[in-house]
C-alpha cells in the first residue's frame, strides 16, 4: 500500500505537468474526461433526423443541422421515442434535450437524447412569426430602408434554383416585355440545408458586381418547410444591408417568408417579378406614340391660336393702314401747331397794344409833352439852386428877385432872361 501511495504521489496533477518521462494513466485521463462531460448541461438543440434505427431498448439516430451540412449522431431510450403522439420518421424536423456522455471503458464520446419533440408547422410559423416580429422592431422591414427599382435595369442578378420553372420564367416573360434586358444567373439550391448559405454567397457576389441594376431571389411554390431558408434570420439581415434594390419573388400566397418582408420589392410570382422589374417595350412605345400625338396636338393648336392672333392683329385698321396712324398724327400736329401759332400771335400782338398804349401814357405824362404845349421851365442862370429848393427849377417869385439871371427851357431849346420881380397870384 505504501509502495501505491508513493506512486500516486508522483502522478502529475494537471494535464500541462504531464511528460514523456511522467505521464498520466489512460484511466486518469477518461476519468477527468467524464468528469468535465458531465459538468456539461443539457442542451436542446433543433435539426432533422436523417437516420433512425432501432435496437432492443435502445434507438440510434443521426441529426443534422437544418441549415448547414453538420450532423451528429446520438441515441435514445425507445421509451422516450414510444412517448412521441406520432411516430418518428426519417426527414422529420425535431427539437430535442441532449446530453454528452463519455463512455469510459471505451472512450467513445456519446450524445445522449433525454427529451424529443417533433416540430410541427405551428411550432415553425410561431417560430416565423416571432423572428418577423423582432426584426420589424429593429426597424428591418421600414418603408425608409426600401430603395426604389430602376425604371429600366440593363442588368438583373437572378438568383434561382437549377433548371428550375422560376428561372425560366422570369428570363421568358422579361425578355418578352423588353427584349435587350440582360441577365447575371446565379443557380443555387433553394431548400435544404445548403441553401442558406448558396444564397447569401451568390447574393453578396450579386450585390458586388456595379453592372447588376437589381436582384431577384426567385423560388416557385412549395411546402412550408421547403420555404424556411427564406425566412433564415442570416439571410434576411444579408438582404436588408444589401445596396442594389432586391426583389423577392417566392411563389407562395398562403404563408409569406421574411424575405417579402424585408426585400425592396415583394412579386407575387417570378413572373410577376418579371412584369414588375423591366417595362413592356410594346405598351412603352404605344406610350411614345400617345406623347408624341398629344404633342402635335398640341403644338398644332398653338401654331393655329398664334395664327388666328396674328391674322387678327393685322386686320386692325392700324395694321391694315399704317398711314392711317402716321397721317391722323399729322393732322393733330397741324391743328395743334396753328392752335399755337394762333395763340402766340394773339399774346403778341395784345402785348404790342399794351405796349403802345403804355408808351403813349409815358408820353403823356413826360415833361417834353408839357413844353409842347406852351409851358416852360424857369431855372436859375448856371443851374444854381435855391437851398430848399433843388435842381435850381425857379417855384415861386422869391427865388428869383429882379435881377435875378435867368436860364428859360421850353420846347425847342433854352434861352437866357432876367427877373424883373414878380408876384404871387390872387388866390380864388
Amino acid at each position: 500500500m505504501s509502495e501505491d501511495a508513493a506512486a500516486a504521489t508522483t502522478v502529475p496533477a494537471t494535464a500541462a505537468e504531464t511528460s514523456p518521462d511522467n505521464p498520466w494513466p489512460l484511466q486518469l485521463l477518461s476519468q477527468k474526461l467524464k468528469m468535465h462531460i458531465d459538468r456539461a448541461p443539457s442542451a436542446w438543440v433543433e435539426g432533422q433526423v436523417i437516420e433512425l434505427n432501432r435496437r432492443g431498448t435502445n434507438a440510434y439516430l443521426t441529426l443534422r443541422d437544418i441549415d448547414a451540412e453538420i450532423s451528429l449522431p446520438a441515441s435514445v431510450w425507445t421509451n422516450v421515442l414510444d412517448r412521441q403522439e406520432s411516430p418518428l420518421e426519417r426527414g422529420s424536423r425535431v427539437v430535442a434535450l441532449l446530453k454528452a456522455e463519455l463512455w469510459l471503458k471505451t472512450g467513445r464520446l456519446n450524445m445522449s437524447v433525454k427529451d424529443i419533440r417533433p416540430v410541427g408547422l405551428g411550432d415553425l410559423l410561431a417560430r416565423i412569426e416571432r423572428l418577423r416580429h423582432a426584426l420589424a422592431a429593429e426597424g428591418l422591414f421600414s418603408d425608409a430602408r426600401k430603395k426604389r427599382l430602376p425604371l429600366l435595369p440593363h442588368r438583373i442578378g437572378l438568383i434561382t434554383g437549377r433548371n428550375s420553372d422560376a428561372k425560366k420564367d422570369v428570363l421568358r416573360n422579361a425578355a418578352l416585355r423588353w427584349p435587350a434586358v440582360e441577365f447575371e444567373v446565379r443557380e443555387v439550391a433553394v431548400q435544404g440545408n445548403t441553401a442558406v448559405a448558396q444564397v447569401i454567397a451568390a447574393l453578396r457576389e450579386l450585390d458586388a458586381d456595379p453592372a447588376v441594376d437589381v436582384i431577384v431571389i426567385a423560388r416557385g411554390g412549395g411546402a412550408l418547410e421547403d420555404l424556411l431558408p427564406f425566412s433564415n434570420e442570416e439571410l434576411i439581415r444579408a438582404v436588408s444591408v444589401a445596396s442594389t434594390p432586391i426583389v423577392s419573388a417566392i411563389g407562395h400566397e398562403a404563408d409569406r417568408p421574411i424575405l417579402d418582408d424585408v426585400a425592396d420589392l415583394r412579386a407575387s410570382t417570378p413572373t410577376d417579378a418579371a412584369k414588375r422589374i423591366v417595362p413592356d417595350v410594346v405598351e412603352e412605345l404605344a406610350r411614345v406614340r400617345q406623347a408624341r400625338d398629344q404633342l402635335r396636338r398640341g403644338v398644332t393648336r398653338l401654331v393655329e391660336r398664334e395664327t388666328d392672333r396674328l391674322a387678327a392683329l393685322r386686320s386692325r385698321p392700324v395694321l391694315a393702314s399704317p398711314d392711317v396712324m402716321v397721317s391722323s398724327r399729322h393732322d393733330d400736329v397741324e391743328r395743334l401747331t396753328g392752335r399755337s401759332r394762333a395763340a402766340v400771335t394773339t399774346a403778341v400782338v395784345r402785348a404790342s397794344d399794351q405796349l403802345v398804349h403804355l408808351k403813349a401814357q409815358v408820353r403823356a405824362l413826360s415833361p417834353q409833352k408839357t413844353l409842347d404845349r406852351g409851358y416852360a421851365v424857369v431855372q436859375l442862370a448856371g443851374g444854381g439852386s435855391t437851398p430848399g429848393t433843388g435842381h435850381g427849377v425857379v417855384r415861386h417869385p422869391d427865388q428869383a428877385p429882379p435881377g435875378t439871371p435867368l436860364t428859360v427851357r421850353v420846347a425847342r431849346g433854352r434861352f437866357t432872361a432876367e427877373s424883373t420881380g414878380g408876384q404871387e397870384p390872387a388866390e380864388d
